[in-house]
């Protein structure tokens, strides 16, 4: 079992110092999210005593009730969910999963030396805990790291039964939930409910906010100079599909293109002035893979 942990963490080590020098953006975005998830539970829950979710939510009811640092129970438990997902999940995710982790309750350990802030309104420090969570997390998902907890056990789960990460989570965090509120008390646990929901819905904009595009499908009588002036004007590729009307029967040209929301006013002004009789539908897409957009290689 030794001899198991050590060439575990040796490997660890090497594919960790390779992964920095290939991918840097990842490194930095990791380490950029650790530091706001840390300084937020440090900050604003733990001094409230609001609930978290996963390990998180266990460490700092570890706190509460033993008065033991966060660090050492987000250390304990992460390591022993990687060893034990090591041979399940991809080498990536394990690797970063593990900076991530290992970062986190560094810093989770040096932001206690941090004089504490006596916000007076729980509500605010609600809000501020997910918002700062929430981002810190968001930046880290999109950079195709985790931040460990349940996403470990939920995502070899689902690799080898098929069990939704979704309805995992949901059950962990329940449970987690209900026993904070004997621990922390019904008004603590109502604050600690509104943050968890900020953080939900700041992570979900953070993580997808960047790759949101645009989707436009147009009708028009002048497909080529459409065409031209998104791909040299706006700098956009463009896809010539071939239609037919459902009425009148007769064969048109439907562009298909992916912008940004700015470029979204200038193609609408052109459209305005080349031909108003032209017809747009424009859609969101909310993520976009692909030459020009987000590389695939950054999954």
């Amino acid at each position: 079992m030794k001899g198991f942990f050590q060439g575990f963490l040796k490997e660890s080590f090497f594919r960790l110092v390779f992964g920095i020098r290939k991918e840097w953006r990842t490194f930095l975005a990791v380490t950029a999210g650790d530091v706001l998830i840390a300084f937020a539970m440090v900050v604003f829950v733990m001094p409230n005593r609001f609930p978290d979710l996963g390990v998180a939510g266990l460490s700092v009811l570890s706190n509460y009730i033993w008065g033991i640092s966060p660090a050492w129970v987000l250390l304990t438990a992460n390591g022993a969910l990687m060893a034990w997902a090591w041979r399940e999940l991809s080498p990536r995710f394990v690797i970063w999963t593990g900076y991530s982790v290992s970062l986190i309750a560094f810093l989770v350990k040096v932001f206690e030396f941090i004089p504490q802030l006596n916000l007076e309104d729980k509500f605010m420090a609600a809000v501020l805990a997910g918002v700062i969570k929430g981002l810190g997390t968001g930046i880290i998902f999109r950079a195709g790291g985790s931040t460990g907890g349940i996403d470990i056990p939920g995502m070899a789960l689902r690799k080898r039964y098929g069990i939704e990460m979704g309805q995992f989570s949901i059950c962990v965090n329940t449970l987690i939930l209900g026993f904070s509120a004997f621990i922390v008390g019904i008004q603590a646990s109502i604050y600690g409910v509104v943050a968890l929901y900020v953080y939900g819905i700041v992570v979900d904009n953070t993580s997808r906010s960047f790759d949101r595009r645009k989707q436009v499908f147009i009708i028009t009588n002048y497909p080529h100079e459409i065409s031209e002036f998104i791909t040299k004007d706006l700098g956009r590729g463009v896809t010539l599909l071939q239609g037919e009307g459902g009425f009148s029967g007769q064969e048109r040209t439907v562009l298909l293109a992916l912008l940004e929301p700015r470029q979204m006013v200038t193609l609408k002004h052109f459209l305005a002035a080349k031909d108003p009789k032209a017809f747009m539908s424009v859609n969101d897409a909310s993520e976009v893979l692909g030459k020009g957009f987000k590389s695939w290689e950054n999954l």
